[in-house]
């Protein structure tokens, strides 16, 4: 049976989130080690800790992780969209997880300087929000495949930030036929449900469809239990030592089209 249908995972997969992020720290912490002498990586790496571990601890860490919204995006993202009433409570703690995120980062350095804290919460905000990078081959591979089958959008994450981050490469949405956001639907990857609604929005079976996507324990173990041919992007060459085993490996986008040529 042919292809029909590509679904596509967004983050680090069509956007580049990961660099981002990297670039949105680098760039606020080197405001405090200008300001306070520290050394920039060794806060960056404080505040990833912290972050983590404060975000972890809060009642809503069960349902950010149930649709798959991790401890940096919620360094910036705002929580304003979707029907479920943890995202009202993430709305709430926002902005006092990041100001103390920050500022428990600043202390693990010696530094205790709650005004620095705060405005580093902010910049970080504003250096994520102005930093939409893709790769350079995303809008390529899917103009490419559109109009050859059909192209479906699957990404985790909260409603209001995975729409800002499309909003921030307009380009990109109008390839997509449908986009489904985890936070909206209520499970996210990869939970079969979300795969199976995917499908059912493409008017196809699982053996007519491709999941692409960078990560193992949410595009391709999910695609695998839905019985969705899984494309495991794998751009830096990363060691695959669990359980969970992609039906196919790439490096780069443009080898999907040998996969689609195959799956017959």
């Amino acid at each position: 049976m042919s292809i029909e249908a590509v679904l596509f995972d967004l983050d680090d997969t069509l956007l580049w989130d990961e660099r981002s992020i990297e670039e949105a720290f680098h760039y606020t912490c080197l405001t405090a080690a200008n300001r306070e002498g520290i050394d920039a990586a060794e806060l960056e790496k404080a505040v990833r800790q912290e972050a983590r571990a404060l975000y972890e601890s809060y009642e809503t860490f069960p349902f950010t992780q149930m649709i798959g919204i991790n401890p940096f995006e919620g360094l910036w993202a705002q929580f304003t969209a979707g029907e479920q009433p943890e995202f009202r409570k993430l709305e709430q703690i926002a902005p006092v997880y990041r100001k103390e995120a920050w500022n428990r980062g600043l202390r693990a350095l010696g530094i205790t300087n709650e005004q620095l804290g705060d405005e580093l919460a902010e910049q970080f905000v504003s250096e994520r929000r102005n930093r939409p990078h893709f790769y350079e081959e995303t809008l390529q591979i899917l103009g490419e495949l559109k109009g050859k089958v059909k192209l479906l959008l699957l990404t985790n994450g909260c409603p209001a930030l995975q729409q800002e981050k499309l909003d921030g490469v307009p380009e990109l949405a109008p390839f997509f036929d449908h986009i489904v956001i985890s936070g909206a639907f209520g499970r996210g990857k990869p939970d079969p449900s979300i795969f199976r609604h995917a499908l059912e929005l493409l008017d196809v079976q699982p053996e007519q469809a491709l999941m692409v996507g960078d990560k193992l324990t949410t595009d391709i173990k999910g695609a695998l239990a839905t019985g969705i041919a899984s494309v495991w992007l794998n751009r830096n060459g990363k060691t695959n030592d669990s359980e969970i085993k992609p039906d196919y490996e790439i490096k780069h986008l443009s080898e999907i089209h040998d996969i689609a040529a195959q799956v017959i």
